[in-house]
């Protein structure tokens, strides 16, 4: 089946909103920290800690928002999370003490659930059903540029405003571009007496009884704390390696486009093989990237196999769901998946900086490529009971 034009219009959409969103609540921090402490005073932990307490926030409003999109539809929803993304950005720009900055990435957090990955992959699934998967895999492409567009733009900003300039600048543009892409550029989902009310069977999420979603939330625990802990900590590991701090940040900037690099091959796939499959060869490729690397090969090799791991285990958390259980229960149990997701991502960090003294930095790499092991025995295991 060729790749509809609205499938494309609605994931160059929503992918364009995923860039806006992510750059200013997840990647904000990566340019933002030194300046708010150096401008502020605060400790590193304090101000780094703002985005672990947007993430729980995310985690325990992502059920809210999942019932909200089944009810409501992701236009209607998607709109409110950037009003409140909004919000919380002015507070964060505004914000004269310690505790009111924590609180605006409070307000960020309850605002991501809404307007990332999550809530953009159950709009797409509420469209088009089952057949979403190209919009998806599409949508993964678009947004996978997030942090090479938002990472030079806010160190822009921030040379030419100040960090408060920089967040209240992000939430005008949330309020001038965002905000209309979600309001306009998303069609109303046609919502059937089914999954318009909360308490219909086929709306709720698929329980935890069920052993496959255990299965895809485990290895979806295991992949986001291997993520988090080398996204804050690959620079470390690389320069304990013998790497100088330019040759890490070169090395690490090759993730990204090797994650957009197999997006778009999975897309030019059309479709052709089980999302299972996805899910075994990005599991693979994040298991093994880290342990050749911990191994001493060419580092960078192994994180271009990394981030096509990275960027295929993207497409895979939004289309095994969507494969395994069907378009109708599909927000309630993206919302129920996330909990624990990104509850972890909350934490890795900061039990990432102690695996470092404790392990070493190969013995680190050693440890992620062993925890990577799980998801592979995991997906597998799913892949040998696919449906056919």
């Amino acid at each position: 089946m060729p790749f509809a034009p609205s499938h494309r219009v609605l994931a160059a959409t929503l992918g364009t909103v995923q860039i806006l969103t992510w750059g200013s609540s997840f990647y904000l921090l990566a340019i933002l920290a030194p300046p708010i402490i150096h401008d502020t005073g605060w400790s590193a932990y304090a101000v780094t800690g703002g985005i672990s307490l947007a993430l729980l926030a995310s985690a325990l409003a992502a059920g809210p928002a999942g019932r909200a999109i089944n009810r409501h539809g992701g236009r209607a929803v998607m709109s409110a999370g950037v009003i409140l993304l909004s919000m919380g950005l002015f507070l964060l720009a505004l914000a004269p003490s310690l505790p009111v900055y924590l609180l605006a990435w409070i307000v960020i957090g309850g605002a991501m659930a809404a307007t990332l990955y999550e809530a953009a992959f159950s709009t797409l699934a509420q469209i088009f059903g089952g057949e979403a998967r190209r919009a998806i895999t599409a949508l993964t492409l678009v947004g996978g540029f997030s942090a090479t567009i938002c990472w030079p733009l806010s160190a822009l900003l921030v040379e030419t405003w100040g960090w408060r300039g920089t967040c209240a600048t992000y939430a005008v543009l949330h309020l001038l571009v965002t905000l209309p892409l979600c309001r306009f550029g998303v069609p109303r989902a046609t919502l059937t007496p089914e999954t318009a009310e909360e308490d219909a069977p086929s709306a709720a999420p698929i329980p935890w009884r069920d052993p496959r979603l255990c299965a895809i939330a485990l290895a979806g625990v295991c992949l986001v704390f291997i993520f988090s802990t080398v996204a804050l900590h690959l620079p470390r590991l690389l320069m304990a390696s013998g790497y100088s701090l330019t040759q890490a940040a070169t090395l690490g900037a090759v993730i990204g486009p090797s994650q957009v690099g197999a997006r778009l091959v999975e897309m030019l796939g059309g479709g052709r093989h089980s999302p299972l499959t996805t899910m075994v060869v990005s599991t693979f490729c994040v298991a093994g990237g880290l342990a050749i690397l911990s191994l001493h090969a060419p580092a960078a090799l192994c994180l271009i196999i990394y981030g096509m791991g990275l960027g295929l285990w993207t497409i895979a958390r939004g289309t095994v769901p969507l494969a395994l259980f069907g378009p109708a229960a599909y927000p309630a149990t993206m919302a129920r998946l996330a909990l624990p997701i990104l509850s972890v991502s909350a934490l890795a960090p900061l039990v990432g900086l102690g695996m470092l003294p404790a392990f070493g930095p190969i013995g680190t790499l050693q440890a992620l490529a062993a925890i990577g092991g799980l998801p592979c025995l995991l997906s597998v295991l799913l892949w040998q009971r696919r449906p056919r």
